[in-house]
């Protein structure tokens, strides 16, 4: 028995099997429960939405007969009688599909035409359904208006098309409308799960997270993927397999270097576009994965109260993690940048390094980053001179970094030159005079010597600093994250904070970041606090954070990956094969268990 691919065994076969098109079904539902029949429709929207399954089971709903012979025009057809099954079978006489896309001329619609003045074999309706419509020439379109806007009763048109706008209006006028959606990565994944476990085939939920995702609002193209990924996955599904089949950039990658740019780490931002590169991942999806997170951190940022959240989703944490450590203007540009650095991509020679450029202008125009001072050059009003002295030169400042007032240098000169040019020496030293009574200093910042100073004088304020009213703080939220009881922005609230007071009744936070401080996140932290028995007030203040719940995982998690990465290098087998074979240990492969 041949195999019958997903995509047409799980076919919608009546409108309660539809997916993702609501709007449509009710509306096609009513008029046909109450008989208030449009003679032609015209469905639109992009391929794989549904729009030739609406036209079949429209057809059937016209002609179906009914289990016992006796039935009339409904909404839900039998799917039993003999106008069902051909219709589901392609055989119906009075069912007839025309492919516009190769059938465009005149001729072919005339011919279609001609059968429109008999009426119905074995059905109630004639019905046209004419695919692809907007490829049709323009004398055909002329030839049906007439037919098209006067059928007999027993004749009704169906059009599909996924380019409305070249349509002729002279026919878009003369039908009823519908417009087919996208369809929700959300309702694709809940429609994935359903075909698999009918199937039998096991699949992780981060694996149908990305094909819902790949298949860009169309469920054929949902299930043509399941398909090849049952294929590839050997009859199951596996998100590394998964990833591996669609090209996808692992979100690990994506997330690494959206926090790099919040931290302004240029290196790790270099030395991730080189991984991509040596993964042979692709650099438009990494853009495209970016914007995609970089969204979802805006909206935690702009309403972290009441929104819907996948708590099966392992990115969420991280995303509202992200959320907090970057401003919400850093995050919008840092969006626009990525949808418009994919425009750049085929304009390079090298499309990684073209992303890598995109990733460094991220940091360039950061917010708030402190602009290199400009000089105008200054020229001296004596005729006499013959030389100018040199511009005074103006280092490029790291942010935070005090300035400083330094003279103006000018070139010294040679004895050669002074020897081979007596005449032009008394030139050169009456103009110097003349600079140093009238150059003053000016202010330049003093550039640091290498990235590295730039990270540690970051990171200098990010050192923890154990304190007892931390100790408490820290195992009260891991309770509280324990528990579930506080997630997305709550949850970054209690990470990021520090507890800095406890009174009887109130107790005094403080946080870094003004995007935490809101007020529906506090009102929620409370609420938890109190279900775990600390009734309590909060108060937020804004201020350097030294000792947060946050701060102490991150130093228990390099404490542990000091300790794998030990247990590895002072291993007597992998020194001998580093000693013996040149073996390396690939960056970032350790991991503590």
């Amino acid at each position: 028995m041949s195999y019958l691919v997903l995509a047409r065994k799980y076919r919608p076969r009546n409108f309660t099997e539809m997916v993702g098109q609501d709007h449509v079904v009710q509306a096609l539902t009513n008029a046909l429960g109450t008989q208030r029949l449009h003679h032609a429709y015209l469905f639109t929207g992009t391929r794989g939405v549904g729009k030739t399954t609406v036209s079949r089971i429209l057809a059937k709903s016209l002609n179906c007969q009914g289990a016992d012979g006796q039935g009339s025009i409904t909404a839900t057809p039998c799917g039993v009688c003999q106008a069902c099954r051909d219709i589901d079978a392609g055989r119906f006489v009075d069912y007839t599909e025309l492919d516009a896309a190769s059938n465009r001329g005149v001729d072919e619609v005339q011919a279609l035409l001609e059968q429109a003045v008999y009426k119905p074999v074995q059905g109630r309706f004639k019905v046209f359904m004419i695919d692809e419509v907007h490829m049709l020439t323009g004398h055909a379109f002329n030839a049906m208006l007439k037919t098209l806007e006067e059928p007999p009763d027993y004749l009704k048109f169906v059009l599909a098309t996924t380019d409305p706008q070249k349509v002729p209006v002279t026919v878009l006028s003369r039908c009823l409308q519908f417009n087919l959606r996208p369809m929700a990565p959300e309702t694709i994944r809940e429609h994935l799960e359903k075909v698999l476990q009918t199937e039998n085939v096991s699949a992780d939920s981060q694996s149908l997270r990305l094909l819902s995702r790949a298949a860009r609002g169309s469920m054929r193209d949902a299930l043509s993927l399941t398909d090849q990924a049952i294929a590839f996955g050997a009859g199951h599904l596996e998100e590394t397999l998964v990833r591996q089949m669609l090209g996808s950039v692992d979100r690990s990658y994506v997330l690494r270097l959206i926090e790099a740019l919040a931290l302004g780490d240029g290196k790790t931002v270099v030395e991730t576009s080189e991984a991509l590169r040596l993964n042979g991942l692709s650099a438009a999806s990494t853009l495209e994965e970016m914007a995609t997170v970089l969204q979802r951190m805006a909206v935690f940022q702009t309403v972290s109260d009441g929104v819907p959240t996948d708590e099966t989703d392992a990115e969420v944490a991280d995303t509202c993690r992200l959320a907090a450590m970057m401003s919400a203007d850093e995050t919008q540009l840092l969006y626009s940048i990525c949808l418009h650095g994919r425009a750049d991509l085929g304009l390079a020679p090298d499309e990684y390094a073209a992303l890598t450029m995109v990733l460094l202008r991220l940091l360039a125009f950061k917010p708030g980053a402190e602009k290199t001072l400009s000089v105008e050059k200054k020229t001296l009003k004596s005729p006499a001179s013959e030389a100018t002295p040199a511009a005074p030169v103006v280092g490029r400042a790291a942010p935070g970094l005090p300035v400083q007032q330094v003279p103006v240098l000018t070139r010294p000169i040679s004895a050669a030159q002074t020897s081979a040019q007596p005449a032009k020496k008394i030139h050169l030293a009456a103009n110097a005079a003349q600079a140093a009574s009238t150059v003053l200093s000016i202010p330049v910042r003093v550039q640091l010597e290498s990235r590295s100073e730039v990270v540690a004088g970051q990171s200098a304020d990010a050192v923890l600093q154990p304190t007892e009213e931390g100790d408490f703080w820290h195992q009260t939220v891991t309770q509280l994250i324990a528990s579930d009881a506080i997630t997305a922005m709550v949850r970054e609230l209690a990470l990021q904070s520090q507890l800095l007071a406890r009174d009887t009744d109130q107790w005094l936070l403080r946080v870094e970041r003004e995007s935490l401080n809101q007020s529906g996140s506090r009102d929620r932290l409370a609420t938890a606090l109190q279900a775990a028995g600390h009734t309590v007030r909060l108060a937020v203040e804004i201020g350097r954070v030294t000792d947060s719940p946050a701060r102490r995982n991150v130093a228990a998690a390099a404490e542990r990956q000091m300790s794998a990465e030990k247990v590895i290098f002072d291993d007597p087998l992998v020194q001998t094969m580093m000693r013996d074979f040149g073996a390396k240990i690939v960056p970032g492969s350790i991991k503590p268990g």
